[in-house]
Parts: structure tokens; C-alpha cells; sequence
């Protein structure tokens, strides 16, 4: 339980010559003051009742919406309703200010809206106590700093709900600041604060002033953090299911989903909204964004929407055109920072921006984005989720069409800056929108990830999947570009070397397939894609195009009789040589001779191509009426091996060219090659606040040695840090890299210990163990 001695200000001091008589009556009667000693803001049980529990070790933070408790302990005698007057204020405050004064940081607080002048005639020092991780303030004129100043926060007011003024009342007003006795004993009066469900969420100056006739005192308690509250029916992030609380708001670790969409991989992730630092570096994130620097008061106000909040944390966790956390870089060359494909969770990079002054963390990409802005928003306590869209869409001028360029050998040509991403992570958000009409509440999809400016800036959302699935593209924020990252129609064109285009028919690439999250309490992955589209074919995903105008999707697919897709062999894994293969069927009563041309490339996820990996050229390929072939391309890992980015992925295209007709039959898939598995054997019994030790192993599945091994390891409530481990010899082939990690479980339940695995050969393979902690 932890206490604090409050910082208190006499009214005399803030007040004129008439205030000294006054002042002189007051200290004739001291013996009836009402002296405030020390203010208990209960951590511990009001971190159990608003599930702050991890927060609440050294401060007070609770959610809003929802009655808190704290105890005052007075000096000699305790609070008489007859006699005595309570009224308490709150303002918001900020991160940034809350740490600075004249006299070096972690002085004194902005807010305190008093002007204090230079050779006051009271002598004294200026400074903080610091208890339990709360400023306490404690203030006296110095006559020897020759200066006047004036401390200040963002301008708080009760009409923009940033300051609040609500006295100690049996009357309790439903949806108010309020305050009421909830136990009185000796010299301890037991009180509970009670919050709106709309307030601005943030850093808050908790005070109070003491008044006794016409004498009186002021105090400041500290402060406290107030949160979104989805346990509360009136907060606008309001979640009914317990189960779904737990998972997006509670939960610490999780999957991510890369791979392809015919071989979905889970990328597990450390989240860790609740370690160390996190929620004050997610306050700073807030104090940081532009439209809190152009207008700090209106932007503390506009804190009490989620819709407001997640707009700016979208923008923030990119940096292009702010102070925000991630640089994105997608060209492999990543020497000067961190790969993407390292990261194995959110307080790594947090914790590097603002340890570094808030510089940019080098580097990001989609899924780095979107788990970043997962943690935040979850910390802060917006319902929040991790979504994967495979082949996603990039529609720059908002026509729903992404067309590609190809050469006679179906290589495309030209500009690249549309195209179909191997997949694409964004975040979903639970919250109400009163903004728009009714049905349009609940999952709201956020993309932090930096790709087109939305009214200016690099963000995107919130907008409703709702909105998406019935094509309603007026809707706020930026629909038209969701709905073409799952909607978009693919046109692909040959220009022959006369210049003559002819279109290809491409039904193997459907935009806008298996939408993934991690399902809710268990380790699998849950199927969204029927929250964002209609079922393909279906009357109302005809009307919802008509609605979207998106006249592509309207038109008949010309069918020639032929077909053909890419089929793969059963394993495919990493430094394995494999067979993929171009399956053609003609279902038409004539023969065919056409030219086949197969090529297979390595890919980034973002769809950006490399150097071939195989190639097969049927010049006269023969194809019998109401016939089936299938024609191999053998793929080798030597071939691959120095080329093949992190994401593991190569794409087989097969083009399929009948001279005669000027006929044009296309064909594409991505392969995922497996990782070899890390393995992970916890040695004894998880027990609470005892060592533990993890022993990680993976076995080289390559023909030749593996140097430069690290094992990075991290994990919330496992791991205070993340731990790396480095093996100094090379791992031979077939042999094991083996490693281990004392762990210091800190807290009972389930945790995820997540790992990477680096090597000169072997990059990005990543591995995870849930381990059950039980109590000491």
C-alpha cells in the first residue's frame, strides 16, 4: 500500500497584504485546521478492480468510467461534514511538461497556474519529493532566483473537459467528476473518486482544497493516469464478452500471420503493453504528435474519442511526418538499423525511441507497424488486433484497378508503385462511431503503416469493416483505400515488340484472401474475410460493388476453354532443392500449340521482385483436346540460397502464349519456404519470482556450416529485457545451435516466450513456448 505526503499551499501565500491578517487569524487557530498528512492512493486494490494491476506498482492508473479509492490521513483530528469542506480538482496534464521546471528536470508540475515574483519576501527553495514514481509538489518563493515565471500545462478547462472542480457529496450525479465517503476511522477518511465515461484519457494533477470557515489550505495528491475503459457500458470502447476483453486488451503476446495465402506461417509476437516504461513512452507518443504541438488544449480534450486517439496513433508509429517511432524501408539494405523480419515484439522498439530522445527506430514494415500500434492502443485500452489481408492491394489513385505492364515474356515493365502485396498487416480497433450513421460501430480497421497521406498525413482510419463489406466508400476514414486493398480488380496486359497490347487472362490472383487474426484464448488462427466481403458470387457482393462503383468487378470473366495454375510439391522447406509445376488443362474439342514460359524469382511480401531462381522455355508445346498436362520447373537451393530475402518467399509464374490467336494465359503463385523449428525445453517448474532457465535449440538443415549464430529472447513476465545469447563457433550441418536463458517469471498465469534465430545463412526464424507460471 503505498502512501504519499502531500504538497501543500497555503491560500495566504497566493494572495495580497489583506491576506496576511488573515493568515495571522489562521495560525492563532491551527489547533482546528483540518491538516492533511499524507494521501494513500491505494494501488494495489484499485489496480486489481480496473485490471491496472501491471501498471499500478508505482503509480495510479485506472480506467474511466469507474470508481477509484484512495484514503486521506490528517494531522490531530479527521474530517467533520459540519465543520469541514472538501473540494477536489483535476486537470490534465502531459508526460513531457509533468517532468520539467526552472530548476532542472523533475521539478515541478505544469498546470499549476501560479505566478510566483522575483524577491518575494519569504525565504525557501523550489523542488519535488518523489514517492512511488509520483511528483509531489512543494513550492516556497526564493529570493535568490532572480526571475519571474509561470508554469502552465495545455490550457485546461471545464468546458473542454480537461478541469474539473466537484466537492465531497452524498449526492452521486451519474456520468461526473464525483467524490463521496466511503469509510471514516481515527484520523483516516475512506473516500471513492468517480470518473466519466467520456473524460480525456492522459496524465492528470489530482488536488485538493481543505476549507474550514475562512480559513483553508490546498493540497496536490499526485497524479494519476486515467485509461479507456472497455469494462464500463458508457465508454465508447465498451466490449461485452469477458473472453474478447482478455484476448485484445489483457493479453500480452500473440501471432502474427506472414507466409502466403496457400501457406499461412505464424509469426508469434511480444506485444508487452503492460512492461516497464511502456504506458509513460505511450503518453509521450501522444505529447509528441503535431496536433498536440500546434494546439495542446484541444488536442487533451480530444482525447476522450477513441476515434480521435487511434487516428493520431496511427500517424505516430510511422515517422514520415512527425517524431514518430518507425522508419519503413523495404529494400533489403538494412546495415545502418535492424532488419524488420528481427523483431520479435513491440518494447524493444518503444523502449529504443524513447530512450534515444524520440529519433526514429530503423526499421519497419507493415506487420512491425501494426503490432506497434497494437501495443499502444491496448495499453492505452482501445480493444485492439493484429489483421493480415493476403494479396493486398495497393490502389494509388483510388480506381479499384491494379493493372500491370508485362513484356512478351511476362516480366513486368515500368511503373511499380501499385501492386498486389504477398499479404498486408493493419490493425483493428473495437469502438462505437458516433460520428456516423447507426450499424457502424465495433471493429474499425487503423493501417499505420505509411503509404498514402490521409487529409495531409501519413495515416489511415479509423474505418469501419462494416463500411467496407457494403462498399460504402463516403464513409470516414479513408474506405476507398481499405476497400481496394481487399477488392481490387487485377487487369494484366502483353505488349508485344510491335508495341500491340493484348490482355491476358490471370485467374489465379484474387485480391483479398484470408483475412487472419489469432483466434480469441487459443493459438489458432480465425478466418475474418467474411467481415470484410460478401461471399464471391453472392447478390449482396454484386450490390455491394454497385454501391462502391466498382464496375470491374461487374463484368463477365472470359472464359477461353484453357486453364492453368501452379501446383507445388508436398515439402518445401528452407535449403531443400523442390519441383513446382505449371498444371494446364484444355477443356476445348481442338488441339493447342502454344509456347510455354516458366520462371520462377524470388520475391519480397510487398511483391518487389529479384533474380530468377529457374527457368523452363516449351517453345511448341502440344495440347490435346480435352487433355491435362503437367510440366515441372526443378528450383535448386543453390540457385536460391543468395538471393532468397527474409520473407522466404519465390514466385513461379508460368505465361502460356498461343501465337496463332494472340491468346495470353497467366499464371502465379507464391511459395513460402519453411524455416527449420526452434525448439524449446523450459528446465523445472515455472514458480513465481524464481529463476528459471529455457534451453532453445535449432538443428541446421543446410549442406554447409552456419556462423554468426544469435538467439535473441524475450517475453512479458518471463524476461525484465530482452536477452541475446551468441554461439561463437559455427554450426556444422546437421548439428544443433543450442543455448540457454535464465528466465525470472514475475507474475502467475500464461506467458509466451518468444524467439529469433540469426545466422549468415538462416535469417528471421522464429519460435515460441507458452509457459504456465505458478504461484511461489
Amino acid at each position: 500500500m503505498a502512501s504519499f505526503s502531500s504538497a501543500r499551499l497555503q491560500w495566504s501565500h497566493l494572495e495580497g497584504p489583506a491576506t496576511r491578517q488573515r493568515s495571522h487569524r489562521h495560525h492563532l487557530t491551527m489547533a482546528e485546521e483540518l491538516v492533511l498528512e499524507r494521501c494513500d492512493l491505494e494501488l494495489e486494490a484499485n489496480g486489481r478492480d480496473h485490471h491496472t494491476a501491471d501498471l499500478c506498482r508505482e503509480k495510479l492508473v485506472v480506467r474511466r468510467g469507474q470508481a477509484f479509492r484512495l484514503t486521506l490521513h490528517f494531522e490531530g483530528r479527521n474530517y467533520e461534514a459540519s465543520v469541514d469542506r472538501l473540494t477536489f480538482s483535476v486537470t490534465t496534464d502531459t508526460e513531457a511538461k509533468s517532468r520539467r521546471g526552472p530548476w532542472g528536470d523533475r521539478h515541478l508540475e505544469a498546470g499549476w497556474a501560479s505566478t510566483y515574483q522575483q524577491g518575494a519576501s519569504q525565504t525557501g527553495s523550489c523542488g519535488a519529493s518523489e514517492d512511488q514514481g509520483l511528483i509531489l509538489l512543494k513550492v516556497w518563493a526564493s529570493s535568490s532566483e532572480r526571475k519571474s515565471w509561470t508554469l502552465a500545462g495545455p490550457a485546461p478547462s471545464e468546458e473542454a473537459g480537461t478541469r474539473a472542480r466537484f466537492p465531497l457529496s452524498d449526492a452521486v450525479e451519474e456520468g461526473a467528476w464525483t467524490a463521496e465517503v466511503v469509510g471514516q476511522q481515527d484520523s483516516a477518511l475512506s473516500l471513492q473518486l468517480s470518473t466519466p465515461p467520456n473524460a480525456p484519457i492522459g496524465l492528470y494533477r489530482l488536488s485538493l482544497e481543505a476549507s474550514t470557515g475562512y480559513q483553508g489550505s490546498s493540497f496536490v495528491l499526485g497524479h494519476f493516469i486515467l485509461l479507456f475503459n472497455p469494462w464500463c457500458p458508457g465508454d465508447a470502447v465498451y466490449l461485452d464478452s469477458d473472453e474478447e476483453r482478455h484476448e485484445y486488451i489483457l493479453t500480452q503476446h500473440g501471432f502474427i500471420y506472414q507466409g502466403s495465402a496457400k501457406f499461412i506461417k505464424n509469426i508469434p509476437w511480444n506485444f508487452g503493453q503492460f512492461e516497464d516504461g511502456i504506458l509513460d513512452i505511450c503518453l509521450t507518443l501522444l505529447d509528441m504528435n503535431p496536433k498536440f504541438l500546434r494546439d495542446a488544449g484541444r488536442d487533451c480534450s480530444r482525447r476522450s474519442s477513441p476515434v480521435y486517439v487511434g487516428r493520431v496513433v496511427s500517424g505516430m508509429v510511422n515517422c514520415n511526418d512527425d517524431q514518430g517511432v518507425l522508419l519503413g524501408r523495404w529494400d533489403n539494405n538494412y546495415g545502418d538499423g535492424i532488419s524488420p523480419m528481427f523483431w520479435i515484439g513491440s518494447v524493444d522498439i518503444l523502449r529504443r525511441w524513447k530512450s534515444s530522445g524520440c529519433q526514429r527506430v530503423k526499421y519497419g514494415q507493415c506487420w512491425v507497424f501494426a503490432a506497434v500500434a497494437c501495443t499502444v492502443l491496448r495499453c492505452l485500452g482501445i480493444p485492439t488486433r493484429v489483421v493480415t489481408n493476403y494479396n493486398s492491394a495497393h490502389d494509388q489513385n483510388s480506381n479499384l484497378l491494379i493493372e500491370y505492364f508485362r513484356n512478351e515474356f511476362g516480366e513486368i515493365q515500368g511503373d511499380k508503385s501499385e501492386m498486389i502485396w504477398n499479404f498486408h498487416c493493419w490493425v483493428e480497433s473495437w469502438m462505437s462511431r458516433p460520428d456516423l450513421q447507426p450499424g457502424y460501430e465495433g471493429w474499425q480497421a487503423l493501417d499505420p503503416t505509411p503509404q498514402e497521406k490521409s487529409e495531409g498525413t501519413y495515416c489511415c482510419g479509423p474505418v469501419p469493416v462494416r463500411a467496407i463489406k457494403e462498399g460504402d466508400l463516403s464513409t470516414k476514414y479513408d474506405a476507398p483505400f481499405v476497400f481496394a486493398e481487399v477488392n481490387a480488380d487485377v487487369v494484366d496486359w502483353i505488349r508485344q515488340d510491335d508495341g500491340s497490347m493484348h490482355k491476358s487472362i490471370n485467374h489465379s490472383l484474387v485480391v483479398g484472401l484470408k483475412i487472419s487474426t489469432k483466434s480469441v484464448g487459443r493459438d489458432e488462427r480465425q478466418d475474418i474475410t467474411h467481415t470484410y466481403k460478401y461471399p464471391e458470387g453472392s447478390p449482396e457482393e454484386r450490390e455491394a460493388f454497385k454501391r462502391a462503383n466498382h464496375l470491374n468487378k461487374l463484368t463477365e470473366k472470359e472464359d477461353t476453354g484453357m486453364a492453368m495454375r501452379i501446383r507445388v510439391s508436398q515439402s518445401m522447406s528452407m535449403g531443400s532443392d523442390f519441383d513446382v509445376f505449371a498444371y494446364i488443362t484444355n477443356n476445348t474439342s481442338e488441339e493447342h500449340t502454344c509456347r510455354l514460359l516458366l520462371c520462377a524469382r524470388t520475391v519480397s511480401y510487398n511483391g518487389i521482385l529479384g533474380p530468377e531462381c529457374g527457368t523452363k522455355d516449351l517453345l511448341n508445346l502440344s495440347l490435346a483436346p480435352f487433355s491435362e498436362k503437367s510440366i515441372p520447373l526443378r528450383i535448386l537451393y543453390e540457385k536460391y540460397c543468395d538471393c532468397l530475402t527474409e520473407s522466404n518467399l519465390i514466385k513461379v509464374r508460368g505465361l502460356l502464349t498461343e501465337p496463332a490467336v494472340n491468346s495470353y494465359l497467366l499464371a502465379e503463385r507464391d511459395i513460402y519456404l519453411e524455416n527449420p523449428e526452434i525448439k524449446i525445453r523450459i528446465l523445472g517448474e515455472p514458480k513465481q519470482k524464481r529463476k528459471l532457465v529455457a534451453e532453445v535449440s535449432l538443428r541446421n538443415p543446410l549442406t554447409t556450416p552456419l556462423s554468426d549464430c544469435i538467439f535473441t529472447v524475450e517475453g512479458a513476465g518471463l524476461t525484465e529485457e530482452q536477452k541475446v545469447v551468441e554461439i561463437p563457433d559455427p554450426v556444422e550441418a546437421g548439428e544443433d545451435a543450442k543455448v540457454r536463458v535464465d528466465l525470472l517469471p514475475l507474475h502467475v498465469g500464461r506467458h509466451k516466450l518468444v524467439v529469433n534465430f540469426e545466422s549468415d545463412k538462416l535469417k528471421a526464424v522464429k519460435g515460441f513456448r507458452n509457459v504456465i507460471v505458478g504461484p511461489a
